[in-house]
């Protein structure tokens, strides 16, 4: 991590985000990863910054992450020693990873769309 700079999504980070968004994963999930993506290890503020995210949805988001496994925190004392440790995320799951697992889930989102269009067309010919 680079200390006390906070990276800027630039256009084609945003744009990375909004692809990600157009295939259903939500805009603070889309913009954390394209983020964590480019910056790598990052703390929340860093990560508020590069972002535009507030703080309430860089957590929301950072739960949703966890809970796929793709991401890993630990806490960091201030460098002053003062106040609480700040959270420090990194992406665990390569980005090629990610979007391997989102592009399996279409899949078989649109296998599952293509067979009740199937049982609808079987069923309107009765």
């Amino acid at each position: 991590m680079r200390a006390g700079i906070a990276e800027v999504l630039d256009n084609s980070s945003l744009e990375f985000a909004e692809l990600l968004q157009s295939l259903g994963v939500q805009r603070r999930v889309a913009r954390l990863l394209s983020y964590l993506a480019i910056a790598g290890e990052s703390t929340s503020r860093d990560i508020e910054c590069g972002t535009g995210l507030r703080q309430p949805e860089v957590s929301i988001a950072m739960r949703t992450l966890r809970a796929d496994n793709w991401v890993t925190e630990h806490d960091v004392k201030s460098t002053e020693g003062k106040g609480r440790p700040q959270k420090v995320y990194t992406l665990i799951t390569p980005i090629d990873e990610i979007i391997r697992i989102i592009e399996e889930e279409r899949r078989k989102e649109a296998t599952k769309a293509m067979e009740r269009i199937q049982k609808l067309k079987d069923l309107a010919s009765i």
